[in-house]
């Protein structure tokens, strides 16, 4: 495959570019290397992927109109897996309009790339558990359910993105598949989430500060168990549009999650309690039967082993 991967400086881009990369495929990587959180973190990813002579990368804005045609050109491109976005729940309410930007008019201008590119067999895109907004349910969200109640602007967002995708799937037959992920997380991770957050401030000495620690449970999903199946995906077009959750099917509590990390880092935290914070939800949980009759999707990592890979990742990163 020849494959166009935007966000490829990011958490899940570089695991993905990495694991096609070691798969023999050609990566044309693009991203914008913004300072939602320090590019130091992006450039290291991405001086990795470039030790690879398949790898090529180009820095553009991907929300300007004709960005993706000016800088590719006549490359050759089979594939897209879009991953680039502008991430994270709580900073959407702080900068709505970089959400529209990025994670809208992003994705209408991926769409419009692929429109004309007759030699494209597929577009897989991110898109986010946040779809299924608040709901009180004991069994895993299914890609069949309503999603029609955001609780965030970047849920709203993604949820834009895949009413832009089925659009563009029925006007111009471009196949496409829509990934819904939960809760990401590992080595190379993004600083912004909890995972990271905890374990900075568990090994600093510095309080941490949990929201309804009671009430929030999370699908946590091991970006190896994500990246490993993400070239299979790509390689297998639908016939029109197809959206799967990609999570562990196993949502852990907050305050278990915590006592996890505080193993890892071999400390005990001082916490302090909060009420629930606006755009959060209190559960994420995938069935992700869909996606392991389609693909074989079947997450081995438990939480316990992927937050100690992390941590030691994290002991090393900020020895580095």
């Amino acid at each position: 495959m020849d494959v166009l991967l935007t966000g490829a400086a990011g958490f899940i881009g570089f695991h993905a570019a990495k694991r096609l990369l070691a798969q023999g495929h050609t990566v044309v990587g693009i991203d914008n290397l913004n300072d939602y959180y320090d590019p130091a973190l992006k450039r290291a990813r991405l001086g990795l992927l470039k030790e690879s002579p398949d790898f090529t990368f180009h820095k553009i804005e991907l929300s300007d109109k004709g960005a993706l045609e000016n800088a590719l050109g006549t490359t050759p491109i089979s594939h897209i897996l879009h991953l680039a976005a502008q991430a994270g729940v709580r900073y959407s309410l702080e900068n709505p309009h970089s959400y529209i930007q990025s994670n809208v008019m992003g994705h209408l201008n991926v769409l419009e790339y692929a429109r004309h590119n007759p030699k494209l067999l597929h577009l897989a895109y991110a898109s986010s558990s946040s779809v299924y907004g608040e709901r009180d349910i004991d069994t895993g969200f299914k890609e069949t359910d309503r999603v029609r109640e955001p609780a965030s602007l970047y849920a709203a967002t993604k949820l834009s993105g895949e009413m832009l995708s089925e659009s563009y799937a029925r006007l111009y037959n471009i196949p496409q598949t829509g990934l819904r992920f939960f809760t990401v997380y590992g080595p190379w991770g993004r600083p912004d989430m909890a995972y990271w957050i905890f374990t900075q401030k568990i090994l600093a000495g510095d309080p941490i500060t949990l929201f309804a620690p009671d009430i929030m449970k999370r699908d946590f999903t091991y970006i190896d168990d994500i990246a490993n199946i993400l070239p299979k995906i790509l390689s297998s077009p639908p016939e029109h549009h197809a959206i799967y959750n990609l999570g562990n099917s196993k949502p852990n509590n907050l305050a278990d999650f915590v006592k996890t990390i505080e193993r890892a880092c071999g400390k005990t935290a001082e916490v302090i309690i909060k009420p629930q914070q606006a755009g959060d939800v209190r559960t994420t949980f995938a069935d992700i039967s869909a996606a392991q009759s389609a693909f074989g999707f079947s997450p081995k990592t438990e939480l316990k082993e992927g937050l100690s890979e992390f941590v030691s990742w994290y002991r090393g990163w900020i020895k580095a």
